[in-house]
């Protein structure tokens, strides 16, 4: 049994990791650490949990002094947040699953211009491996301190790795238009997440400044064995979650959308989580589970190929590819507690 803790247990992607955790077999998470909620029973903030969960949420003090019982942290606060509890951890031995942004880049500089934010452990950068399962599984196999992607970055890198990787697309003419559910944006109180600022409406946010610029860039420019920049325009969309990321490219040579089909049903033939269309993904068809749905058309008249993936943001872009990466990590099956499907309607 892997015994877990969770840092950030009352945000929506700490939320989603109490709820796929309760139903794991290998797991017993220790405790549930919130800043605004600690002494606060967890199933009166999420009464979903009411009957099943009757822990209280404990601060970070109390949090640190339970590290030498667990086997995993999984922390889901704020940039900028994590570096003091990471390093504690990591030297008690516990393996560190991050789900925000602070080990994803590999540039303390680049991270400091796009964030804002002293990098307080540029030593740990090196040493961090980026969790993008179905891309660095290898690595992540032996990792101690996981950097779990962003949302927006992992339905993305996923669409255009097998383009990439297999040189069919001009570099310079990648464009990605993705929209995002506002759980994206966090639990915090914001007036631009108010229903009455959403709803009924659709807009763009971020540009071109947006912070997940950096990391796909840093991600993809891997896969294309050259320093790539790409145009990346973000959108809010009135709904709970899901994101859906609408890629573009020039095509390097003449290739059909049958034949693009095949490419990627090649590419990621052995990945449970990943499914190939023969039609175009919603995120209806996601919501609610660890998928990634991609569908691809090749557009002979422009010679350009257009690329759609869904997600679950909160799940396969955080909490569930976060456990995914946990089984990896602790020599488990790769889709223990993940093997849900979407709910319709």
């Amino acid at each position: 049994m892997i015994n877990a803790g969770i840092i950030g247990a009352t945000g929506y992607a700490g939320q989603q990791l109490v709820w796929i955790l309760n139903n794991h077999p290998n797991v017993n998470v220790q405790f549930y650490s919130s800043h605004n909620y600690a002494g606060d029973f967890l199933n009166e903030i999420y009464i979903n949990y009411y009957g099943f969960i009757e822990d209280k949420c404990i601060n970070m003090d109390e949090a640190e002094n339970q590290l030498k019982y667990i086997d995993v942290l999984f922390i889901a606060l704020p940039n900028g947040k994590t570096f003091d509890i990471t390093k504690k951890s990591l030297n008690l031995g516990v393996k560190v699953i991050d789900l925000g942004a602070d080990f994803r880049l590999n540039s303390k500089e680049v991270y400091e211009e796009w964030y804002k934010i002293k990098h307080d452990l540029p030593s740990l950068l090196e040493e961090a491996v980026y969790g993008l399962t179905e891309l660095n599984r290898e690595k992540i196999k032996k990792c101690n301190l996981l950097a779990n992607p962003g949302c927006y970055p992992t339905a993305t890198i996923l669409a255009l790795a097998p383009l990439l990787k297999n040189k069919l697309i001009d570099t310079k003419s990648i464009i990605i238009d993705a929209k995002s559910g506002v759980s994206g944006a966090g639990r915090s109180a914001n007036v631009t997440s108010l229903f009455t600022e959403c709803n009924e409406s659709i807009k763009a946010y971020g540009l071109p400044t947006h912070r997940h610029t950096p990391e796909i860039e840093q991600e993809l420019s891997k896969l294309a064995l050259e320093d790539l920049k790409v145009s990346f325009t973000p959108h809010l969309v009135p709904m709970n979650r899901g994101i859906l990321s609408s890629c573009y490219a020039n095509l390097n040579t003449n290739i059909n959308t049958e034949e693009l089909l095949n490419l990627y049903k090649d590419f990621y033939k052995n990945e449970y989580f990943i499914k190939i269309l023969n039609t175009l993904p919603e995120t209806k068809w996601v919501k609610g589970s660890n998928l990634c749905h991609i569908g691809i058309k090749s557009d002979t008249r422009t010679n350009r190929v257009i690329v759609i993936s869904a997600i679950d943001n909160l799940i396969k872009g955080a909490a569930g590819q976060a456990v995914q990466n946990m089984n990896i990590m602790f020599g488990l099956k790769e889709t223990e507690g993940l093997e849900f499907i979407s709910m319709a309607p």
